[in-house]
């Protein structure tokens, strides 16, 4: 399992410059990204470079499976009650519909919650600190980590796994 670890400069220069060392000690490029503020990702952070800002996908998702359940629940209790005349293709019609509902629903209410990197560290963002966010797992951290480190970046605390595994 890949493990994320987060590492603050005080600048744009020394984040690539980081960023770089991370690329050089076997770090993929896909598992490392920037966090900045608005104006400096804009200006200056490549599109495949920024990390998600909202929780809009992993919220539709489980929108998705929920509404299914609950729209394959409606639909096998109303094929139980004869007088309602629903068949099985109306319970599947029904399942299709609360996938549907629920999937569009959660990604309204998931596209307003940040990504959980840019909550905890909001401040050092706002104060014009560049993040490095690198995911890899253990053998591969350790060998970029002192890399990172000798060029100014430092690792801030941060528990979580990587989603990208």
């Amino acid at each position: 399992m890949k493990q994320r670890r987060i590492y603050t400069t005080p600048d744009l220069v020394t984040a690539q410059a980081a960023l770089g060392a991370a690329h050089d000690a076997g770090i993929e490029r896909d598992c490392l990204s920037l966090i900045a503020r608005a104006d400096i990702e804009m200006d200056s952070v490549p599109d495949d470079l920024r990390e998600a800002h909202t929780d809009m996908v992993p919220a539709a998702l489980r929108g998705a499976a929920g509404g299914g359940a609950i729209g394959l629940v409606a639909g096998l209790v109303a094929v139980a009650v004869p007088p309602l005349g629903i068949t099985l293709a109306g319970a599947a019609l029904m399942t299709g519909v609360g996938a549907a509902v629920g999937s569009w629903s959660s990604a309204l209410m998931g596209a307003t919650v940040q990504d959980p990197v840019r909550r905890k560290f909001e401040e050092a963002i706002e104060d014009g600190q560049v993040l490095l966010v690198v995911d890899g797992d253990e053998q591969e951290l350790a060998v970029a980590d002192a890399a990172i480190v000798r060029t100014g970046a430092i690792l801030l605390p941060y528990e979580a796994s990587s989603a990208a595994s």
